[in-house]
């Protein structure tokens, strides 16, 4: 039989389509599933390479129990997904579980080798990670979202879906199940306990603003007094007194479809947001110089606010194109104003995602 659930949670959508929050539905294909209903996990050979492992293949993977997580490592919602995924594979690895990453990019920047393989190591990534440059592996699976995982059984099918974040307990169950299916004995039943800090951990529980793109192509929500121009510099004005979810940009900027990158320092982006953690997508100047920057909040220090990658006083470097957390608020969360000043020429900005 086919059981549908449906769930509230963060979840983005589709190449260069904006996060939503909204219901999905989690769809789980039981033993008793006729034949016919159950699709073959696709073929893994779109891949232009592996990290952490040989290439797999669904021939070689056949009596294993399978979890497909498709995730982009600058991605907030893929992120705070990541600790259970890495604690599944440690703890189901001799059970016979194994964890796939196919990280499919959003930016650019993430569809470099280089750049994949440096998160995955910074992330602490020990389990085989498919780099899906050119999005084979995710058409192979007709797949939309970040996060996405799909739990496939020991004869190769796919037997559960789950889209977005959240549901873990009953995720880790069903993998129980297909192990047990496959002749497993002595499993632990307990739900793993994560305990994650900086990016990955859960979102806060008052999130009032949405993830916002800078790039032309999806940018909404511009308060600055100017029209924003695109793929020319232009010189534009901090916006006054935003509204809530409004933002804008000061000094000289050109704004591509994709971000927006600064002409001449100094330039700044301010942000007018409800949630308690702050986090931007930004990447350093194309020659790779690192962007010294300086953050606020209401127009001063952000203190014991401070993000993971800013300190008390705000200072920080973008020194690698990737998510940073900029505010975690630790009083009453309510509607802010954030301002970024960036000290050097050439930073890249993406998106601001929240939690």
């Amino acid at each position: 039989m086919k059981s549908l659930s449906p769930i509230e949670v963060w979840i983005r959508r589709a190449p260069g389509v904006a996060a939503i929050m909204g219901f999905i539905v989690v769809i789980v294909l039981t033993a008793s599933t006729p034949e016919s209903r159950l699709a073959p996990l696709p073929d893994l050979g779109g891949a232009i390479g592996w990290l952490n492992s040989a290439p797999l293949s669904s021939k070689s993977l056949r009596g294993k129990v399978v979890l497909v997580n498709f995730w982009t490592y600058s991605c907030i919602n893929s992120l705070r997904e990541l600790p259970y995924m890495k604690s599944w594979a440690a703890k189901y690895k001799d059970a016979g579980l194994v964890v796939i990453g196919v990280h499919t990019p959003e930016f650019g920047f993430e569809k470099e080798r280089a750049n994949v393989e440096a998160a995955v190591g910074d992330l602490k990534v020990a389990y085989p990670v498919a780099i899906d440059s050119n999005y084979k592996i995710w058409q192979a699976f007709g797949n939309e979202y970040w996060p996405a995982d799909y739990v496939i059984d020991a004869k190769g099918r796919i037997r559960y879906h789950h889209f977005g974040e959240g549901e873990y307990v009953e995720s880790e169950r069903f993998i129980q199940e297909l192990l047990k299916e496959n002749g497993v004995t002595g499993l632990d039943e307990s739900a793993v306990r994560i305990s994650a800090d900086g990016a990955e951990a859960p979102p806060g529980g008052d999130v009032q603003s949405p993830e916002t793109y800078i790039g032309y192509r999806q940018a909404e929500r511009f308060a600055s007094p100017e029209r924003l121009a695109q793929d020319s510099r232009k010189t534009y004005s901090r916006p006054a007194g935003p509204s809530l979810n409004r933002w804008g940009l000061s000094g000289s900027w050109s704004v591509g479809a994709e971000s927006g990158v600064l002409q001449a320092a100094p330039g700044k982006i301010v942000f007018r947001f409800h949630s308690r953690d702050l986090h931007m997508v930004l990447g350093p100047a194309k020659d790779g110089k690192p962007v010294r920057f300086k953050v606020s909040l209401d127009g001063t220090a952000p203190g014991q606010d401070c993000g993971a990658d800013s300190g008390p006083d705000g200072t920080g470097e973008v020194r690698d194109p990737r998510l940073y957390q900029l505010i975690r608020q630790k009083g009453q969360v309510e509607d802010r104003t954030f301002e970024i000043e960036f000290l050097d020429p050439g930073v890249q900005a993406f998106s601001f995602t929240f939690g």
